[in-house]
């Protein structure tokens, strides 16, 4: 690899005091405007590239570049499949996106998404010591960044699609995978599905349940909601029933989307008809994707032992305060509450593990293996508390990189 995406700031913390210094001189010139910690530490971007290799002298440049370089280029020519050698191809991600669903802010474009991905490339590095790259497209046709995306793909081992509103998302994932040897993965819907699943086992663990047993209720039918929803019955879950602005998704509504047409025939076996408070009742699981609030008779009304998964950001659909008065387990996705469920748990170790055997795509097996293998992280620690590691657990990432990387193996689409 000829160079590396690092955090310029190796020390944090000095380098956040030296920020805010800064910012705290502008703020005195300009009192108008209040000190903001967040401005400080994204003064001129979060990361940067460095070379790997030193080049000091003619002679380090003569291997660097020329001539020394036209040996592995003319060698890369004639066998292709060494530019995973030779390259840094195999341990670089391109982190996709239009900036059309960013966090909670919407349709706020390519440039505003920008300090985002930038985020998400250093929680690649921070967690998986994956490399990655933000690529923020001018444009929101389908085809167009199907096209952009396949063009560029020679640079990269995986592409990361974030970030992208549905049910366009659903058809960008799966033209690239068609049409890319190399793994797409939308973390909006696989890395949520991902970590819902292994919170979700525990949490039945913990009350020894089987997730055959549990009845789940999904609040939100976008990206995170329908991936959620497939992977769950996929896993094993008894039922669940996703709901949208209008209710539960069902199979005698006629205004759904195709997408949701094909949810409405996958889920929902209890047939449930009418809004997302009447389906709650005696259900065994909340599912919350979608923000909004729920009303606290709504989750008084679900089974005993019921699990809430709130996680919309950063106001939950249900306050853990009340939702502890009638759950055995609450989760949000904030990091200020137990059991944060973070996508950040799931993606660096998910590409680790496909990188490091080239797999040409992740799989359902993969995907599960990596849920797995995080449920499996918390071990003997579990508690209503516990149900999930948090992100700075050092075991999560070499964990998930593992299991995937062996189920990648396991289901023939290993490379390496």
């Amino acid at each position: 690899m000829a160079a590396e995406i690092v955090n310029p700031r190796s020390d944090s913390e000095s380098a956040i005091a030296g920020a805010t210094e800064a910012a705290r001189a502008e703020a005195a010139q300009a009192p108008e405007e209040p000190f903001d910690p967040a401005f400080a530490l994204h003064r001129g971007g979060k990361m940067a590239i460095r070379a790997t290799v030193p080049v000091r002298d003619k002679d380090d440049l003569s291997l660097a570049y020329t001539p020394g370089v036209a040996k592995v280029c003319t060698a890369i020519a004639e066998r292709p499949e060494l530019v995973h050698d030779y390259t840094w191809k195999s341990q670089v991600v391109a982190v996709v996106t239009d900036g059309t669903a960013v966090l909670g802010l919407g349709d706020i474009g390519p440039e505003a998404s920008l300090p985002v991905m930038e985020g998400k490339a250093i929680l690649f590095k921070q967690f998986g010591g994956v490399d990655a790259v933000p690529v923020a497209l001018a444009t929101k046709d389908v085809d167009e960044i199907v096209e952009t995306v396949v063009r560029m793909s020679p640079s990269f081992g995986g592409v990361n699609l974030e970030d992208i509103s549905a049910p366009r998302c659903f058809e960008v994932e799966r033209k690239l995978q068609e049409r890319l040897d190399i793994p797409v993965f939308h973390d909006d819907q696989h890395g949520t599905a991902i970590v819902t699943l292994a919170a979700l086992r525990n949490a039945a663990k913990l009350t020894g349940r089987e997730l055959g047993e549990l009845r789940a209720v999904i609040s939100g039918a976008g990206a995170a909601g329908v991936a959620i929803a497939k992977f769950l019955l996929e896993a094993g879950l008894g039922d669940v029933a996703v709901t949208d602005r209008k209710g539960v998704v069902s199979r005698d509504r006629e205004d759904l989307t195709p997408i949701k047409r094909e949810l409405a025939e996958l889920t929902n076996k209890a047939g449930l008809t009418g809004s997302l408070e009447s389906a709650l009742a005696g259900a065994d699981v909340f599912i919350g994707v979608s923000g909004g609030t729920v009303p606290e008779e709504a989750v008084a009304s679900m089974a005993p032992g019921a699990f809430v998964f709130a996680m919309a950001n950063p106001n939950p659909e249900v306050h853990p305060d009340v939702a502890h008065k009638y759950a055995a387990v609450v989760a949000t996705g904030r990091s200020d509450f137990p059991n944060q469920i973070n996508n950040v748990l799931a993606f660096p170790g998910i590409f680790a593990g496909a990188l490091q055997v080239r797999a040409e795509r992740i799989t359902e097996g993969m995907k599960i293996a990596a849920a797995n293998a995080l449920a499996d992280v918390v071990g003997d620690e579990l508690s209503a508390d516990c149900v999930i590691p948090s992100p700075f657990d050092e075991r999560v990432a070499p964990a998930v990189t593992a299991a995937v990387a062996a189920a990648a193996r396991a289901e023939g689409v290993a490379r390496a």
